[in-house]
């Protein structure tokens, strides 16, 4: 059965997985396998950026990329510098960066509006067909691909 994820990075790093087209990539909990596990291929992903860079305290809290993950498994990819992540391959579609805020009060995983960064904090969760439509549609991704 196919699932929905939600993926979290800094923009920065969530655009480089899908820069190039044909080739884009999913990295999560810092190049972690063990969530990657979880992901099977077929699945939806979208990615959600707290920040713009890694560190910063910037709120720009946006969906950045949305996409199907690919046959196969994870894999190791060496960064150089001694930085070995686990990635696993994701078709991205086209769409646009769109704000997480207006959509907050539609969402069935905020439990809590005060608190409804708290699952962010995971780097990788589970959402329903709902909430992920609505990532989909907010973004205004091409929903004719294969897994849409």
């Amino acid at each position: 059965m196919r699932k929905n994820w939600i993926a979290v990075a800094s923009a920065q790093h969530a655009r480089r997985g899908c820069e190039e087209p044909g080739s884009g990539y999913m990295q999560v909990c810092h190049g972690k396998l063990a969530p990657l596990r979880r992901v099977a291929p077929g699945d939806r992903v979208a990615y959600y950026s707290p920040t713009l860079t890694l560190g910063a305290k910037d709120n720009f809290q946006r969906f950045v990329s949305v996409g199907v993950v690919r046959e196969g498994v994870p894999y190791a990819f060496d960064m150089g510098g001694g930085f070995v992540p686990y990635r696993r391959d994701v078709a991205y579609l086209p769409a646009q960066e769109v704000s997480i805020l207006p959509l907050l009060g539609q969402f069935e995983f905020v439990e809590d509006r005060q608190r409804w960064g708290y699952k962010f904090r995971f780097g990788l969760f589970e959402v329903n067909d709902h909430d992920m439509r609505l990532i989909v549609r907010a973004m205004r991704a091409d929903l004719a691909p294969p897994g849409f």
